[in-house]
């Protein structure tokens, strides 16, 4: 890891689930000192104890980042004690969903540098992809330590301002659960035609594995990539006349559902 103020300030991880611990193993993997990093978790797994990382000791009283990744409903009680950290140099990172930059500086202060992150599943095996934004006292240095973290699990964009965060709530955050609803309704699909349920499933996983990874290391975007595969009146022309259907196919579909979990994530957000 480049960064050698985290190295010498030391790192903060509050909480150490599966996101946690994607998070962690990336950053010792790519040479964090482990006695650079404290971990704060009153439940703490077998892997996380075999690490050799600080583990629920008394923490530096000014680490260089505190990465938060507890569940919501746990912030109320986990933010309080770190309040001594707030309004200094002390950049604060949060991947926890719904909560935020407001709610951060209501607790720890309102000059504390803050950066909110929407993070999604395919990070608990670095195939995520992270989108985070800063308040106004974040400076570029932070936002630097910030994405440098956050890339052991993935890809990271960053956005011009918080309201984008719904927006993608909607498409990359709560998307990977569309496109394994998708799996599903494939494999039902070619049961319907006379599939085995497992290999259906099996055929289903890996077309849809494989097409994401085609669409991600591909020059072409997806449009080209469905042209290219597309034989006038063949068989995929056939299938994309019922999904490309204006009236209830995947475009409306689509931009319903994630308008739809936009919409919830803004409500969630405002309480």
């Amino acid at each position: 890891m480049k960064d050698t103020r985290i190295a010498k300030d030391g790192l903060v991880l509050l909480g150490c689930g599966k996101m946690g611990s994607a998070m962690l193993a990336g950053w010792l993997a790519r040479g964090l000192p482990t006695s650079s990093v404290y971990v704060i978790d009153p439940k703490p797994s077998d892997w996380l104890k075999e690490q050799g990382v600080q583990l629920n000791v008394d923490l530096p009283k000014e680490p260089a980042v505190v990465l938060v990744a507890v569940k919501p409903q746990m912030m109320g009680d986990a933010l309080p004690t770190l309040q001594a950290m707030g309004n200094g140099k002390t950049v604060f990172v949060s991947v926890a969903a719904g909560t935020t930059i407001a709610t951060f500086e209501k607790t720890l202060g309102a000059q504390t540098p803050i950066v909110r992150a929407m993070p999604n599943t395919p990070a608990a095996i670095s195939q995520g992809i992270t989108a985070i934004v800063g308040n106004d006292h974040v400076d570029a240095k932070g936002m630097d330590e910030a994405e440098e973290l956050l890339s052991a699990v993935g890809d990271v964009v960053r956005l011009e301002e918080e309201s984008q965060i719904d927006a993608v709530t909607g498409v990359s955050g709560s998307g990977p659960a569309y496109v394994f609803h998708m799996i599903e309704t494939m494999a039902a699909g070619g049961i319907a035609q006379g599939l085995s349920p497992e290999l259906a499933l099996k055929l289903a996983t890996a077309t849809v594995a494989g097409a994401g990874a085609l669409a991600k290391s591909a020059d072409e975007g997806p449009d080209q990539l469905r042209i290219n595969v597309t034989s006038p009146n063949g068989t995929t022309q056939a299938a994309l006349d019922v999904l490309m259907n204006e009236q209830d196919g995947f475009p409306v579909l689509l931009k319903r559902a994630v308008a739809a979990a936009a919409d919830r994530s803004r409500e969630l957000s405002n309480g």
